[in-house]
């Protein structure tokens, strides 16, 4: 049996960035849960559960999706391509999963932080509380952070859609590169 490259080879991506995507993946599904669950049936005993660790997970995603996106650079190289019309999708695609994987998260904390209130993931003190509120802090995540985590959760799922449209309309098992 061969071994698997932790990095990424021209052929398939290697355990850390297969690693990075599923388990982002996995996060991202239990998010988008609660952010439908509480759009479904509201405030609930099931979507507190669910919906209860929304501000720390999507600290943790706000994190790894750094961690990822320097992987990815470090990796550049050696990744797989991306040729042609499909490919330049792609590329434009992934970006703008980065992009609001990174805005998404980072409009939160600036609304956490405006809001004064205290925020403590894993226990650690990343903002104390104070009294005192910082609107214009607050306003872009009131006016966006909803939107755009819906229109990831659209993007994320034509992300899915195309690795199934490459195979079966192209005969393309780009899918294979990841899994």
């Amino acid at each position: 049996m061969r071994s698997t490259p932790w990095r990424d080879t021209p052929e398939r991506y290697g355990l850390v960035s297969r690693g990075f995507h599923w388990g982002m993946a996995a996060l991202f599904a239990w998010q988008f849960a609660g952010a439908l669950l509480y759009v479904g049936i509201g405030d609930t005993a099931v979507t507190r559960l669910v919906g209860g660790s929304h501000f720390t997970l999507g600290f943790t995603l706000l994190v790894l999706a750094l961690l990822r996106g320097l992987w990815g650079v470090a990796n550049l190289k050696r990744r797989p391509r991306h040729p042609g019309r499909h490919g330049r999708a792609a590329v434009i695609g992934h970006g703008a999963i980065y992009a609001l994987m990174i805005v998404i998260p980072s409009l939160a904390l600036l609304r956490q932080y405006g809001s004064g209130k205290p925020f403590t993931p894993y226990g650690l003190p990343l903002m104390p509380g104070r009294d005192s509120k910082i609107e214009w802090m607050m306003i872009p995540a009131d006016l966006f952070h909803y939107w755009l985590g819906f229109t990831l959760l659209i993007v994320v799922m034509g992300h899915a859609l195309m690795s199934v449209l490459h195979r079966r309309l192209w005969k393309e098992n780009v899918l294979a590169r990841m899994a």
